[in-house]
């Protein structure tokens, strides 16, 4: 009885000590918040402590809560580069960024080459607004997760959307930022011109974050007199776009990718009514309720790229909720496995990962600015209604001949 009794306390003594020291899971956020991309940035940022606190509520991972770091990149390559090594030090198993694809093929690179020289001891990135197609094509590896969409499934689903109400006309402008993205964006309207109907009567390709004034491109759209303008611009750059498109009360209709940028409504004012945007996510295309549940953790209703960066946490959520590592070391790579084979139920429909390349099949929401909506934006009577929903695997591009994807031995 004795021994029965000894090898019970010994047996409770070892599960205490696992216990008391299980292994959390440590996400870093590394981000630019400081400099010119800070209130992109911080919705970014924000968003993921929010999935965090979520999984914390419904008690945390591996008998631990999670831990959240933020790591400064300053919206630029090498300080993001910096920063990574610091969450290595510090023990990150997963990075997310979302801000600039630039710095999201930085991370993604200083991810594989980590995992390269340190066999088990993976770090894995979630990418949340990278969308350079490159990121999925010649960088493709692994430990990267795409929880966005891509230039050509924006710009085929604004043509497709547009197409049908009868607002994307003949002519068509494409202006866009000089780098990876823009170019994507720029190509993208050049392939879809045959099945929209249009013509591509002048593009532009300009300098990132640089430009104080964009009167001038204003000026040369207004001169080539397009039915629509197709912009991939962001932060900065689509909020001074906006500014002078208005100033100059510019009578075209915008196809954007990030309106609902916040300022972007207020700064084109009335101008802005009838601009479409293609995005992961809009609040008026749901019931509602992941609004109102965002609303009474945050304060505010999720505005531009909150909605989706919290869907990439629930399915990070769910897929831990398929692995268990007795309170013992994280394995990354047991989490990437799960998060290939999870779908995320998300308000506009089901979001997976596709194995071949890791971009996430997801629905794209087409809406434009109209007044007196549901959700206004900027403090305004203006906002967006939902004029199509485009199912994921009508919304995604072909995987790229150029992934050549090496999976870890299962």
């Amino acid at each position: 009885m004795r021994s029965l009794v000894m090898s019970a306390i010994s047996a409770a003594a070892a599960f205490s000590a696992t216990a008391l020291h299980a292994e959390p899971l440590k996400i870093g956020i590394v981000e630019s918040l400081s400099g010119a991309q800070t209130s992109t940035g911080r919705l970014y940022a924000n968003a993921v402590k929010y999935g965090v606190d979520r999984i914390n509520d419904t008690g945390g991972f591996n008998g631990e809560p999670v831990t959240v770091t933020e790591y400064d990149n300053a919206g630029g390559s090498p300080e993001a580069a910096d920063k990574f090594r610091q969450a290595v030090a510090d023990g990150v198993d997963i990075i997310f960024q979302g801000a600039s694809s630039a710095i999201a093929g930085q991370l993604t690179e200083d991810v594989r080459k980590h995992n390269i020289r340190n066999p088990g001891k993976e770090v894995i990135f979630i990418n949340l607004g990278g969308e350079a197609m490159e990121l999925t094509g010649n960088k493709c590896q692994f430990y990267h997760f795409r929880y966005t969409t891509t230039a050509p499934m924006r710009v085929n689903a604004l043509v497709s959307a547009m197409k049908e109400s009868g607002d994307l006309g003949d002519k068509v402008y494409s202006i866009n930022q000089n780098y990876s993205w823009g170019q994507d964006m720029q190509a993208a309207v050049e392939a879809a011109a045959a099945e929209g109907g249009y013509t591509v009567v002048d593009e532009v390709l300009h300098d990132v974050n640089k430009i104080q004034d964009f009167a001038p491109f204003v000026a040369r759209i207004r001169s080539a007199a397009p039915d629509t303008v197709f912009t991939g611009n962001w932060s900065n750059d689509l909020l001074l776009l906006m500014k002078a498109a208005g100033d100059a009360g510019l009578d075209v209709t915008f196809a954007t990718a990030f309106l609902d940028q916040p300022g972007n409504i207020a700064n084109a004012g009335k101008t802005a009514i009838g601009h479409y945007i293609a995005n992961n996510y809009d609040n008026a295309a749901t019931d509602g309720k992941f609004a109102e549940s965002y609303k009474a953790a945050t304060g505010h209703y999720p505005i531009f790229v909150e909605g989706h960066t919290a869907f990439a946490l629930g399915a990070l959520q769910q897929a831990l909720g398929t692995v268990d590592f007795g309170g013992g070391d994280i394995d990354a790579t047991k989490i990437a496995l799960a998060l290939e084979n999870t779908t995320y139920e998300s308000p506009i429909g089901p979001i997976s990962v596709r194995k071949e390349d890791h971009q996430t099949i997801r629905p794209v929401v087409v809406s434009k600015v109209v007044e007196n909506p549901k959700y206004p934006a900027d403090g305004t009577n203006m906002g967006f209604e939902t004029v199509k929903v485009i199912a994921g695997d009508k919304a995604i591009n072909s995987v790229q001949d150029s992934c050549k994807m090496e999976r870890p031995a299962e």
